[in-house]
């Protein structure tokens, strides 16, 4: 069974870095693959796991949608297939399994660039069922998504196990927090169960106007990540944040999160 979690938030609230510590978490205490989905056309999901990164999604995308384009007048697009009776599920299946940055005990698919012109319908509803059966070979999937929920809506698999809306702890921050949680109403997608964390905070006391806010939400506040030092110093060095250690405030607050969540 795959227990999947996604997150969502403003630009620049620090998704990314949560996403990376929650998949060090699981590294940590949970037993089975991890499969992370940086779904962010920025791409940098990468650098917080320190893998390298290739071919992302979105370029497997533009190379189908051209192969196709030179095949149509052969008939092959009409038929859909590909030179060499190819089927585009799969090619689409062989290259985004050969485009997996590999981990320790987890592995990374970016989805990369957005579509420039041309017709993707065909092409993304293909996507969208080989992620899908590729996800449910993992135990967990962590979804670093983009600053709304688009990728979450595009998905042909219509659950969620846990949304984890990030703000900075800032009153435009939770506003923008708040639209985003308030969007999944919307969504004809079963988000079971939807949590806000508060990231880079100064101090475990907030003030009273941001508590408040917070307490008006309509999805509960799961936990506040600290301002944390030794994430600065990794960065500043050029080092993945998968690599912080356990002295660390903000992986401490997310280990916390994290058990509360799982039942543990």
């Amino acid at each position: 069974m795959t227990t999947t979690i996604a997150l969502a938030g403003k630009g620049g609230v620090g998704k990314t870095t949560i996403a990376a510590l929650i998949i060090r978490y699981l590294m940590q205490t949970q037993t089975g693959p991890i499969l992370a989905i940086d779904a962010d056309p920025s791409s940098n999901l990468n650098m917080a796991l320190g893998l390298d990164l290739g071919w992302t999604v979105g370029d497997i995308r533009e190379n189908i949608l051209s192969e196709v384009q030179k095949s149509l007048t052969a008939g092959g697009a009409a038929m859909g297939t590909l030179p060499g009776a190819v089927t585009k599920r799969e090619y689409l299946d062989y290259e985004i399994r050969a485009a997996l940055a590999e981990g320790d005990r987890f592995d990374l698919i970016a989805m990369g660039r957005s579509e420039g012109p041309g017709c993707y319908c065909a092409v993304n509803h293909n996507l969208r069922e080989v992620v899908d059966a590729i996800s449910r070979n993992y135990r967990y999937v962590v979804i670093d998504n983009e600053a709304g929920l688009e990728h979450l809506s595009r998905r042909t698999t219509r659950d969620v196990d846990y949304l984890f809306v990030i703000s900075d702890p800032s009153q435009r921050g939770l506003v923008a927090a708040q639209r985003i949680g308030a969007f999944r109403h919307e969504m004809n997608i079963d988000i079971r169960r939807c949590y806000l964390i508060l990231n880079r905070a100064p101090g475990s006391d907030l003030p009273p106007a941001l508590r408040s806010q917070i307490e008006a939400m309509d999805f509960p506040l799961l936990g506040v990540a600290p301002a944390d030092p030794l994430l600065m110093e990794l960065d500043m060095a050029g080092r993945a944040v998968i690599e912080v250690d356990g002295a660390s405030p903000s992986y401490a607050a997310v280990a916390a999160m994290m058990a509360q969540v799982l039942g543990q």
